[in-house]
């Protein structure tokens, strides 16, 4: 994937795309993570801007980002199907590092201690709460 590519995915959109994407990575968050969690190296740093994501303090054009790159791993269509063991979720992976990259300052300490119980408990106590 190319530099214009995660331009095209990351774009914060407007309040109804946000709106959309912010629906869809609540619901398909946690199913997703559940699959991916072994495969992506940054598991913290995910779920960290999961949390920071759904923040409403935090700046709407950084949540956009999130949401953008949120809604791409959790979309079951993608460059490369997510079934294919190992290499499935390295278009997620680039997709999300790229994000984090991009807004890194702003997910907060808060962000990661929400991370650090949520996987000490397990994504299943996780899915209860949202």
């Amino acid at each position: 994937m190319d530099d214009v590519k995660f331009g095209e995915i990351l774009l914060p959109g407007d309040e109804d795309t946000q709106s959309r994407r912010e629906k869809t990575v609540r619901q398909k968050f946690w199913p997703t993570f559940r699959r991916a969690v072994r495969q992506v190296p940054f598991s913290r740093d995910v779920v960290a801007g999961f949390y920071c994501a759904l923040d409403p303090q935090t700046p709407t054009k950084v949540r956009g980002v999130l949401l953008a790159a949120l809604a791409y791993f959790v979309m079951p269509v993608d460059m490369i199907p997510d079934i294919f063991a190992l290499v499935g979720f390295s278009d997620d992976i680039a997709v999300l590092s790229a994000a984090f990259a991009m807004v890194r300052g702003n997910i907060r300490p808060s962000h990661y201690e929400a991370a650090d119980r949520v996987l000490a408990d397990g994504p299943e106590e996780a899915m209860k709460t949202i």
